[in-house]
């Protein structure tokens, strides 16, 4: 890592909007530290390097605490002015069905390791009285998730925790932002199950590019919170303020219940 630029730390930085946004940092100006547990690591990194940044990449599987140590190892001794900890992994049906270890990933992932890298970042970021802390959320945070019921309710924490941080850091020169992607052309539905048989699953998604760029000037702006994407999504974050939770339930349901799909479609984060 050079002293010149700045350094972001992006997570979950193989392919969709961790990489996305990891590419919207490159052609700012700041060198990188890349994490995913996938092979899909190394190619991301060639590219990252291509506008002239340094780029580190840290193949480790942040479910575990040894991947957590290896990540957080790689960063001793480096200043991260970013870190956007965007890692996030789901699981759809019903959770009468699902497989308990399937479920307790969603929370290793999505909540424990989110946890256990946010305090040493933010503690490093509030001591030097500078940086910016970000947090892949979601607009599912806003609505339980029926037949996607631990994915929705632990980016329900990201989201309550990301604010809470926010309002705790706010006279530190350190800023906390979450933003919040509706669904979205990455992996995420293939990896939850959920791909084609599901209406979610099968639905026009959004741009993770467009998502990215979005997240990026919510970052450097120091927003709280942002919700990213199509204009639908965005109506989607306005709804999910208003409308009650049963109601908010039942359309999730129609939307991610098994069987409700045409065969076909792809990913989301």
């Amino acid at each position: 890592m050079t002293d010149t630029r700045p350094l972001a730390l992006i997570t979950g930085a193989s392919s969709g909007i961790g990489l996305e946004l990891a590419r919207q940092f490159a052609s700012h100006g700041y060198d990188l530290v890349v994490n995913a547990e996938d092979e899909e690591l190394e190619s991301a990194a060639r590219e990252l390097r291509e506008p002239g940044a340094e780029v580190r990449a840290v193949r480790a599987d942040l479910r575990t605490g040894e991947g957590r140590f290896l990540l957080l190892d790689a960063l001793d001794g480096l200043t991260v002015d970013v870190a956007a900890l965007n890692a996030g992994v789901g699981q759809g049906g019903a959770f009468v069905d699902t497989d308990l270890t399937d479920d307790q990933e969603v929370i290793d992932l999505n909540v424990t390791a989110t946890v256990r890298l946010a305090k040493p970042l933010l503690r490093a970021m509030v001591a030097r009285g500078e940086g910016r802390l970000a947090f892949t959320s979601s607009v599912a945070s806003q609505m339980p998730g029926s037949f996607q019921p631990v994915y929705n309710a632990s980016k329900s924490f990201v989201q309550s925790f990301a604010q809470a941080l926010a309002e705790e850091v706010k006279d530190t020169g350190v800023t906390v932002t979450s933003f919040m992607p509706g669904p979205t052309e990455t992996e995420f539905f293939d990896r939850a199950d959920m791909s084609g048989d599901t209406r979610m699953g099968s639905m026009k998604k959004d741009d993770p590019a467009q998502v990215a760029g979005q997240a990026f000037e919510a970052i450097v702006k120091g927003e709280k919170k942002a919700v990213t994407g199509s204009l639908m999504t965005k109506a989607q974050g306005l709804a999910g303020k208003v409308l009650p939770d049963g109601v908010k339930a039942a359309a999730h349901r129609r939307m991610a219940e098994p069987g409700t799909g045409d065969g076909e479609g792809s990913g989301q984060k």
